[in-house]
């Protein structure tokens, strides 16, 4: 009985983990840059009774099938650029982040939706201001250049500064936001990036595929929540039992 306890409501927490995922997924459907998230899962048996031994795993005993969620991994496949009207609409093709000076921290996004402050500087909303590799860029206006390489340059041909784009390290801890903001413990430079001018980079949320992730997921739910209800009534019955004999 205490078995499908757990693996009821093992399967409870889970597809709780994965409908909170998707429906972020769907609330940033329209979020420029955001890259979907999905929750890998798998069984606590196979996390507990096994063990990796020259690189290969080997399975070491028997445990009851209880769903975890092994880690929350996001889908870094290309997204649709789409060219705008703006200026200060500038897009990424290939790896690479743009750095953002936020209030807590330097943020990593694809949102390249900028625009200038009251100061000139070259802002995201109301984030923070965009970082070159010299720091903080001020262009001053809308008359500015972008060259492919993430130069800004001035009618003139005088450089205004380069856009700093970033990827976290391997070995560097990476703490996703609910808007697909990245905020990274190390990063490297990216060499030669690609930058597209005039240019927005849309999300790459499939609305279809969401909605039927989170049908399934919900009706998983229900399903493990009408077995834990099951299980506990039988236990309930057995307990009554018990006390009879």
């Amino acid at each position: 009985m205490i078995s499908g306890f757990y693996t009821a409501a093992s399967g409870i927490l889970t597809q709780q983990r994965i409908i909170n995922t998707t429906g972020n997924n769907l609330v940033n459907s329209q979020t420029n840059g955001y890259r979907a998230d999905r929750v890998i899962t798998s069984t606590f048996e196979q996390n507990l009774l096994t063990r990796i031994e020259n690189g290969q795993y080997t399975r070491i005993g028997e445990g009851d099938p209880a769903l975890i969620v092994e880690e929350v991994e996001t889908l870094f496949d290309t997204s649709s650029l789409e060219e705008t009207y703006s200026p200060f609409d500038m897009a990424l093709a290939g790896q690479g982040y743009f750095n953002i000076a936020g209030n807590e921290a330097t943020y990593l996004t694809r949102n390249g939706n900028f625009n200038i402050d009251e100061e000139g500087y070259l802002i995201l909303g109301d984030v923070g201001r965009v970082l070159g590799t010299d720091g903080e860029i001020y262009v001053g206006g809308s008359e500015f250049h972008v060259s492919l390489e993430g130069g800004i340059y001035d009618l003139a041909g005088n450089l205004l500064g380069e856009l700093l784009i970033t990827q976290p390290t391997e070995e560097a801890a990476v703490n996703k936001l609910e808007n697909g903001f990245l905020v990274a413990t190390e990063t490297d430079v990216v060499q030669n990036p690609t930058v597209y001018q005039y240019t927005i980079e849309r999300s790459n949320v499939d609305m279809n595929d969401e909605y039927t992730r989170l049908i399934e997921a919900q009706r998983s739910l229900q399903s493990n929540a009408t077995a834990l209800r099951i299980v506990d009534e039988m236990n309930a019955r057995a307990a009554g039992l018990a006390s009879i004999t």
